[in-house]
């Protein structure tokens, strides 16, 4: 952006201050309405630093007072969006992108600004961006099949809301962890389809029952017509999570915690656990989605971001299953870093 070169020029403190107002519009936007104290203490900035950036943006006609507290504007939203150019190029997201799509052999990288793990409304941006990239990607008649997660339970509040209705069907990708319902792939199924206004099938089974049971049901006809439309899915949205969260999630015990930690498991997608090299040291039993099956698949979109995920991340990519990988700036650097050193 041969502008903003300029601009550093005679204003050198330019990209702190753009980045200073970029980060109270975007932490009022998700967090609206939201008070001022608040803010600062979300931000963890001095209040004086915020008073003098809020009554900026109010003057300019980007914030207003709410009920609640102050609530982004339509002109704030517009400046939100037409921000997102000039903060890409501040960070250099574009050769990070090429940077990350060419070491991993990626078809696409998406990078959004900012680290998940000190800012989780970053995650929000990751859920943005994804749901961007899914809608430009997604076709009549198309299957798509979800995993679920947090950063992809908020993948639907990002999507358009198509009140004609798209021939679309959403499936889940795999069985339920017995977790938070909100972030179960049986739910985010259902949920991006009513966003996109399509069709959905469900799959009532969990994933953590042992193989004789798990053999007994997938043998059901109606398990195995939702398997089925699962492995014909042409677009597969599926997380990346560290391994001993994910062993966690779905209430291994601790010795066998302690087995993955032995086998040096780092990261974990599909219920498949990853060492280092890209290598399978521990599957849980489940119905649903196989690792084989992404073979098969035309558009494979794995989500993930904050550093401390970018073991896992380089991990689960190494298999070279996934085409698409979206992220934050956090994960993508820590990833560089690892594979400079690797």
């Amino acid at each position: 952006m041969p502008q903003l070169h300029i601009l550093r020029r005679i204003v050198p403190e330019i990209d702190e201050l753009i980045e200073r107002r970029y980060t109270v519009l975007q932490n009022v936007f998700f967090l609206q309405p939201v008070g001022r104290r608040a803010l600062a203490g979300k931000l963890s900035w001095p209040e004086r630093m915020v008073r003098k950036e809020i009554e900026f943006l109010r003057e300019a006609g980007y914030l207003h007072s709410a009920p609640g507290g102050m609530e982004v504007s339509q002109a704030g939203q517009r400046m939100l969006s037409g921000l997102h150019s000039i903060i890409r190029s501040i960070h250099g997201l574009s050769d990070l992108e090429q940077a990350l799509a060419h070491r991993l052999n990626l078809q696409h990288v998406v990078v959004v600004a900012g680290d998940a793990d000190r800012d989780d409304t970053v995650k929000k941006e990751i859920a943005r961006a994804t749901a961007k990239f899914l809608n430009e990607t997604l076709r009549n008649e198309d299957i798509l099949a979800v995993t679920g997660g947090t950063t992809l339970a908020e993948v639907a509040n990002h999507l358009p809301m198509n009140q004609g209705g798209r021939d679309l069907l959403v499936v889940p990708a795999r069985g339920g962890l017995g977790e938070d319902v909100d972030i179960q792939a049986n739910t985010i199924a259902a949920r991006i389809s009513q966003r996109l206004g399509g069709s959905y099938r469900l799959l009532h089974v969990s994933d953590d029952l042992c193989e004789e049971a798990m053999a007994s049901i997938a043998s059901d006809p109606k398990i195995k017509q939702v398997i089925k439309l699962i492995r014909s899915a042409r677009i597969v949205l599926h997380g990346i999570g560290s391994a001993e969260d994910m062993a966690r999630r779905r209430g291994l015990p601790p010795e066998q915690i302690e087995g993955l930690h032995k086998k040096a498991a780092v990261g974990e997608t599909l219920g498949y656990y990853f060492n280092p090299k890209g290598e399978i040291v521990y599957t849980t039993s489940s119905v649903g989605l196989c690792l084989d099956d992404l073979r098969k698949t035309e558009v494979v979109i794995a989500v993930g971001g904050g550093h401390s995920k970018a073991e896992a991340a380089l991990a689960v990519l190494s298999t070279h299953l996934q085409h698409v990988y979206i992220t934050d700036e956090g994960a993508a650097r820590a990833m560089l870093d690892k594979l400079g050193s690797a």
